[in-house]
């Protein structure tokens, strides 16, 4: 159970970065769309890709709070 706990908490951090590479990506492009391109939509229209990480993020943070806890009543 601890090495299920570490991996959904290595999962967490490397979901977290890859969130932030997509939005930052989809933003700068929706700011390009914008000067070039004359899209109507703001760019602040790209910051909903955090939506499905967030919710992925919290549920294996959850699993890594469960894992964990039950590695320590094991353990007892």
């Amino acid at each position: 159970m601890k090495k299920l706990s570490y991996i959904c908490k290595i999962l967490t951090m490397v979901l977290s970065y890859v969130m932030v590479a997509v939005v930052a990506y989809n933003y700068r492009g929706m700011q390009c769309g914008i000067e070039h391109l004359g899209f109507s939509a703001p760019a602040e229209v790209a910051l909903l890709y955090i939506i499905p990480f967030i919710l992925v993020i919290t549920i294996l943070m959850y699993l890594a709070w469960y894992f964990a806890r039950r590695s320590r009543k094991k353990e007892k």
